[in-house]
């Protein structure tokens, strides 16, 4: 049974608590469709391919991570947006985006998921002092090498990671945050963690996790975030008795 999309919608942005979080773009509802949704596609990222993937499967609504009208784009509707836009609009299929308060939940969001898929234990916040920081830290199950460690991300993920650090170090205590959060590296060193795993890696990340005596692993930015928009379609979904599917276009940044 199709459920209204401000239904959907509503109970989307209560979940994920998403009014609480000063985001870099808008969260919630980004493109308005049909006014009720049968259908739900999940992406991690509102591309062109996975529009017309979500046109061709027959969603009503597609919900993703990386949506549009991020703080600072240019605000003219020509090229690559008009196309994108005008295959929502003239396909009536909404688009819904949720950035932070996706990558922020507790059961969730992706880095909960991250923790959850990859078998970390007793997780909490990396910075519990601020209500808006994301990424978490916690215990590896049995004490590992860091290149055991980056083998168990390759099976999850499927792709190689970037590993900087001695690979036959043992490692115990882990951070994380998915995502371009390789920025956060300080954080988890400050915090004891042993290894630090984001999406991305930058210059100044191998000189940081040298100077700071902690290993880097940069599993993927898409690689890291697909589990948490499954996961909450797949809630969103069984809520509403919704059909969905998971579009997963791949991403090598």
């Amino acid at each position: 049974m199709p459920v209204r999309l401000r239904d959907l919608v509503e109970h989307c942005d209560t979940t994920l608590e998403s009014s609480r979080f000063n985001d870099y773009c808008p969260n919630g509802l980004q493109v308005e469709g049909r006014p009720k949704v049968g259908r739900l596609a999940a992406a991690v990222t509102a591309n062109q391919s996975v529009l017309d993937a979500a046109v061709a499967w027959g969603a009503d609504a597609l919900l993703v991570h990386h949506g549009y009208f991020w703080r600072g784009e240019s605000a003219e509707i020509v090229g690559m947006k008009r196309r994108r836009l005008s295959t929502l609009l003239c396909a009536d299929m909404s688009l819904l985006a949720y950035h932070l308060p996706l990558d922020a939940h507790p059961q969730l969001g992706n880095n909960a998921q991250w923790g959850q898929r990859m078998g970390f234990q007793g997780f909490d916040a990396l910075d519990s002092e601020n209500p808006q920081a994301v990424g978490n830290i916690g215990e590896l199950a049995t004490a590992m090498s860091l290149e055991e460690l980056a083998a168990q991300v390759r099976a999850l993920t499927g792709r190689e990671p970037m590993l900087i650090g001695d690979a036959q170090m043992s490692v115990e205590r882990v951070a994380w945050c998915t995502g371009a959060a390789q920025g956060y590296i300080d954080k988890a060193a400050a915090a004891g963690a042993q290894v630090y795993i984001s999406g991305e890696i930058s210059e100044p990340t191998v000189h940081a996790a040298r100077e700071l005596d902690i290993a880097y692993l940069a599993a993927g930015h898409h690689a890291t975030e697909r589990y948490g928009v499954q996961a909450l379609t797949a809630a969103v979904a069984q809520t509403f008795d919704l059909e969905w599917t998971f579009i997963d276009c791949d991403n090598p940044v």
